[in-house]
């Protein structure tokens, strides 16, 4: 039994190494990379010059992300207007390296009696539209194949769609759902405030879901405070003021947005308060907005103020 096993081994190595067949070489450095490097330049920069000079008469450009089978992909002389577009619609076009990558030069030995080279980039793309203002901040693949005269014949390129369907949006007036100045959520909004106003703390957490989550501008970036926490920074809050009352400022609002079918108020208001300490009386504005699930329950609010107005002397 042990021989057999053992020959196993020997025979699944030799199975395994048996499929295993070098095709070529990866280089680190080609000069098939510099034209690859240069010509992304000259693109973004709108140096159609140089851009010309390294592509070949029968370039062509292709979308990886595009499916159609038949697409015919980009020629040489259509690319060269696109640099021209970029660069007189869009400002602080870069593209440089994704951080700790690099690009590298594929030489296949294997169907490739033109001594073509692949060459595979991997490059972080930012601008900013100049009519819509869509940010472009996007990592960006490539694969790029190099002729014997060092010239480019295809580009192949993967990058964020989306960004670009949101550019296209932005030339197009839309709505996005409803904006209400009377309505359910707005008057347990002024309802949950009252409470607060009154001490009355059962009836002001009962608005919330008691999976709420809350945040304010104060709290570092991701940090989100739970329905308990916000009831010990409260109680903590309460024994130094004292609430004079809670004034809306302006009206609120009822947000009724059709993408995502989310139900947010905002609203605007001044804390009338007391220190405790020394009797000084403090006003501080705030605004909040408060997002509403199917339930009718607040499941997340963030607050807009500066607790700074507190330390007032």
């Amino acid at each position: 039994m042990k021989n057999s096993i053992i020959m196993g081994m020997i025979l699944l190595f030799s199975i395994s190494h048996s499929q295993t067949k070098k095709n070529g070489t990866i280089y680190l450095e080609h000069p098939a990379i510099e034209t690859a490097e240069k010509a992304q330049q000259a693109f973004i920069k709108g140096d159609t010059t140089t851009l010309k000079s390294l592509l070949a008469d029968n370039f062509k450009a292709f979308n990886g992300m595009n499916s159609n089978p038949d697409a015919k992909g980009t020629d040489k002389a259509t690319t060269l207007r696109q640099s021209i577009f970029w660069v007189n619609n869009a400002s602080y076009l870069s593209l440089e390296r994704f951080r700790g990558a690099y690009p590298d030069a594929l030489h296949y030995k294997k169907d490739n009696k033109d001594d073509k080279v692949w060459v595979q980039t991997w490059d972080q793309l930012k601008g900013v539209h100049n009519k819509t203002g869509v940010k472009l901040n996007m990592p960006l693949h490539r694969l790029f194949v190099v002729n014997k005269d060092n010239k480019i014949e295809t580009m192949i390129t993967y990058d964020d769609g989306t960004v670009f369907d949101e550019l296209r949006s932005g030339f197009a007036e839309r709505t996005n759902g409803t904006l209400y100045n009377q309505h359910e959520y707005i008057n347990k909004v002024r309802i949950m405030m009252a409470a607060f106003e009154n001490m009355d703390l059962e009836k002001a957490y009962s608005f919330f879901d008691e999976k709420a989550s809350f945040r304010s501008l104060e709290m570092p970036v991701g940090e989100r405070a739970t329905l308990d926490e916000i009831k010990e920074r409260n109680k903590g809050f309460l024994e130094n003021f004292e609430i004079e009352s809670i004034d809306v400022v302006g009206y609120p609002d009822l947000l009724h947005y059709e993408i995502g079918d989310g139900m947010t108020v905002q609203s605007w208001w001044n804390f009338r308060l007391i220190r405790k300490s020394d009797k000084k009386k403090i006003v501080m504005p705030a605004m909040y907005t408060h997002d509403f699930n199917d339930d009718g329950m607040i499941i997340r609010s963030i607050g807009y103020f500066s607790t700074k107005v507190l330390d007032a002397k």
